[in-house]
């Protein structure tokens, strides 16, 4: 690729430049492809200095920092395209024990993400100083742990060593930068039923809910903890969210917007659903509930989405349960 020779060189410039600046370059071994990205750490004039240069044969120039910073971009971005290589290893090893040609892993894993957007999408959630909002963590913790956990269980049951995944999954609270959160407790005994109940009952709508009726002792109360949540909504035939999608079409059925809202809150304080897929459950059961009932449905759809994202979930309360009985 062409280059300019030392005798371009800007007359105006500091010398000797690479005295006071470092760079890098990547990706070397596809360069002729993709083209060059040269990575620079120094002052601003001698970077801007250099510039004339750097721009005949390099497709991008980032200027990162001060010198050394262009070096360190360089082995950090290193540090990602190795890191990630070994995790399409170990995911391989997974998916062709359990007879998956991997050429259609990459095919999928292509489809879903053409861009790549998935790999950097935590690092671009985070502020100018590195921290990730809590919120963010929060609700992509429960998603996360449930995936990396079938992932440990799929190896397990295959004979494929996963130690990645169980790095990953262990680590996943320091990931999301929850190390600071009272790391959530251990569910209780489902032969309590009051305490289990209780448990599932945040469980299917979010933390904090259960304790509107955690010291009531009224036979309604009673029934709601004890059974509803403790035997309905434990069982194991069904996930939570299993669960929440077959309560979310009867509150929608019935038409009662603060009962979905409830609903819709749980599905995205746990990370089961996003906003546009509760969106899109509304359209859906707008033509079967009728559309009167349906306008509803989008209103507490819509409410629990708004709280959400101003992390102000809605106040549970002793109501609600009377609701979801009607």
């Amino acid at each position: 690729m062409p280059c300019r020779s030392s005798t371009n060189w800007p007359r105006s410039a500091p010398s000797p430049v690479w005295a006071s600046s470092t760079a890098g370059v990547t990706p070397g071994d596809q360069a002729a492809e993709h083209g060059m990205v040269a990575i620079l750490g120094g002052e601003q004039s001698i970077v801007e200095a250099a510039l004339p240069i750097l721009e005949d044969w390099a497709k991008k120039v980032v200027h990162c920092g001060p010198s050394g910073a262009g070096m360190a971009t360089k082995i950090a971005r290193n540090v990602v395209t190795y890191g990630s290589w070994r995790t399409v290893a170990e995911a391989a090893a997974l998916a062709r024990a359990a007879g998956v040609d991997t050429a259609r892993l990459a095919e999928v894993i292509d489809a879903a993400d053409p861009e790549g957007r998935t790999l950097l999408q935590l690092l671009r959630m985070q502020d100018a100083d590195g921290v990730l909002p809590g919120a963010v963590g929060r609700q992509i913790e429960p998603l996360m742990t449930k995936d990396l956990e079938a992932a440990r269980d799929l190896a397990a049951a295959l004979g494929v060593q996963a130690p990645l995944v169980e790095t990953v999954r262990t680590q996943a609270r320091r990931t999301l930068q929850l190390e600071a959160d009272v790391a959530p407790a251990p569910a209780p005994a489902k032969e309590d039923a009051r305490a289990y109940g209780l448990h599932m009952m945040d469980q299917a709508y979010g933390p904090g809910f259960s304790a509107a009726v955690q010291d009531a002792d009224d036979p309604f109360s009673t029934e709601t903890v004890d059974y509803l949540f403790a035997q309905v909504w434990g069982r194991a035939g069904l996930s939570v969210r299993d669960r929440r999608l077959l309560t979310l079409g009867v509150a929608a059925t019935v038409a009662r917007p603060e009962l979905v809202q409830v609903i819709a809150n749980g599905a995205l304080v746990n990370g089961e659903l996003s906003a546009e897929q509760l969106r899109e459950a509304v359209l859906h059961l707008a033509l079967y509930t009728g559309w009167c009932k349906a306008t509803a449905t989008h209103t507490g759809v819509t409410a629990a989405i708004a709280a959400h994202n101003a992390a102000q979930p809605p106040t549970s309360g002793p109501h609600t349960l009377a609701q979801e009985q009607q």
